[in-house]
């Protein structure tokens, strides 16, 4: 009588334990497939890159008042995971957040969903050439079409003792830029709180808390139409 021998050169017994090993292994496995593929899927918070002087860094305000702070609460409480990163600096020039954009985004280490441009403010209180503004924003506007990165615009007014003719020539940079640059354009950062005291800091410029909260609800269908217009780009 022949002597049958095991498979793999191995005793019946520690044969059949390899069996049920693999078995089990692959039980496992199915199982977490299917709790993988039940599972509901995580919506990746987006990233909103707010880019400005002292009106987005919140000059005045305490600690969560800021404009980008409140922006991103608002955001969230719409069903909107966000992140919106303060990149507002008091007193930059056009001319200062051009330098310094491509060090911002550097510093993000993500891809933003969208960008909000609010620079000009500064140029005009200086009375520095609109020609030189709006080749800045062009500069910074150009940045971010090359890397995919939406855009809204938000325009700043120029005050009346500056001229008529410095008036026009100021306040049509932003318009023009949108249309360039298929930018969504908000009328005025400011609208609904220029000339409304009680929302507005003493210094007479910047707005309050009250008038943080005016512009943020007022900014925020726009900002949610600019995020639910197309899904986030991979990263």
């Amino acid at each position: 009588m022949n002597k049958q021998v095991a498979p793999y050169g191995s005793a019946p017994g520690q044969y059949h334990r390899a069996v049920r090993m693999i078995a089990l292994a692959l039980l496992a496995l199915l199982a977490l497939l299917a709790l993988l593929c039940a599972a509901p899927a995580v919506a990746a918070d987006r990233l909103v890159l707010a880019l400005g002087d002292s009106l987005t860094a919140g000059y005045g305000l305490g600690p969560g008042q800021s404009f980008p702070a409140r922006l991103e609460a608002g955001l969230r409480r719409a069903g909107i995971p966000a992140r919106v990163h303060n990149a507002g600096v008091s007193g930059d020039t056009t001319a200062a957040g051009r330098a310094r954009l491509a060090w911002v985004l550097k510093g993000l280490r993500a891809k933003p969903d969208l960008a909000i441009v609010e620079l000009g403010a500064n140029d005009m209180l200086r009375g520095l050439p609109p020609a030189q503004a709006r080749a800045n924003l062009d500069a910074i506007l150009a940045e971010f079409k090359r890397r995919g990165i939406p855009v809204i615009l938000a325009r700043m007014r120029a005050a009346p003792n500056m001229g008529r003719g410095y008036i026009a020539e100021f306040e049509g940079i932003y318009p023009a830029l949108a249309r360039k640059y298929s930018a969504r354009l908000y009328p005025f950062f400011l609208d609904g709180v220029t000339g409304k005291r009680a929302l507005i800091l003493a210094d007479g410029l910047h707005p309050n808390a009250r008038g943080v909260e005016e512009v943020t609800r007022r900014m925020l269908p726009i900002v949610r139409a600019s995020l639910t217009a197309r899904p986030p780009p991979r990263r």
